[in-house]
């Protein structure tokens, strides 16, 4: 049997007496479209950053297509966790670019320190990947120069160009404007539906994550109170706390 993409084995993160990761066991398919909703507070994010060794957590292990990647209280530096580490690609909230940087700059850098990508072959991908995500006409553009939804495309073309494995996404348009929303959450789409790659995507769009993800899984108190496809989550949640949550989302759009 092909092992999952990404496996969480009784995984517990705590900030000091707080449990925000109650011994998570989960997995994700290779190729999966996952869509992660549930309230603030509720683990998603953590669940992302500990996965990206942004975070240490206590107890329990991770594995990234079938090996051990992290295991217990502490986040190693040794030369295979790095390999690993590198199939993993992250589109955070906020956009994180170099302000000084071109769009084609901010795109090239990774490849070209990390991976030692010689210059002009950097910046060809990183044109390639710009016009890919709708921005071939912006490559010389300063962020400040781009509107919320361009930044976060470039930082969407920024993860691709590692060539990741597994890509991460954490609330990537809960700071842009309403109207912004639909051109990277389309990018996203896009992205799913061309390359063969792991996806977790956590999300306050619950029409978007209905119609993109492969499976959706509710998080709540740090655990999974439940997952399924689309379908059964939106139209036959089992968990009352997950009908309690749709509930009130789809009232307050």
């Amino acid at each position: 049997m092909t092992p999952p993409a990404v496996r969480f084995d009784a995984v517990v993160k705590r900030y000091g007496d707080l449990t925000v990761l109650d011994g998570i066991n989960f997995s994700v398919g290779q190729g999966e479209k996952l869509a992660i909703i549930g309230p603030s507070g509720s683990g998603k994010s953590t669940l992302l950053r500990v996965l990206m060794t942004l975070e240490p957590f206590q107890e329990g292990r991770i594995s990234v297509h079938g090996q051990t990647f992290l295991e217990g209280a502490e986040i190693r530096d040794d030369a295979a966790t790095r390999a690993i580490r590198r199939r993993i690609g992250m589109v955070f909230q906020h956009f994180n670019l170099f302000p000084h940087m071109t769009a084609l700059q901010n795109v090239a850098e990774a490849p070209r320190r990390v991976l030692k990508t010689p210059k002009r072959e950097a910046h060809a991908l990183a044109a390639a990947l710009l016009t890919d995500v709708g921005l071939g006409d912006k490559l010389d553009h300063r962020p400040a120069s781009l509107s919320g939804g361009q930044q976060q495309r470039v930082a969407i073309a920024r993860a691709l160009a590692m060539r990741p494995e597994i890509m991460l996404f954490d609330e990537v348009t809960s700071a842009l404007d309403p109207e912004l929303v639909g051109e990277v959450t389309a990018t996203i789409r896009r992205i799913g539906e061309e390359r063969p790659i792991t996806m977790l995507v956590v999300t306050h769009q619950m029409e978007f994550a209905r119609s993109f993800a492969d499976r959706v899984a509710f998080f709540y108190g740090g655990e999974v109170h439940e997952e399924g496809a689309p379908d059964e989550i939106f139209t036959e949640p089992k968990n009352e706390r997950t009908r309690q949550f749709l509930r009130a989302v789809l009232a307050a759009r």
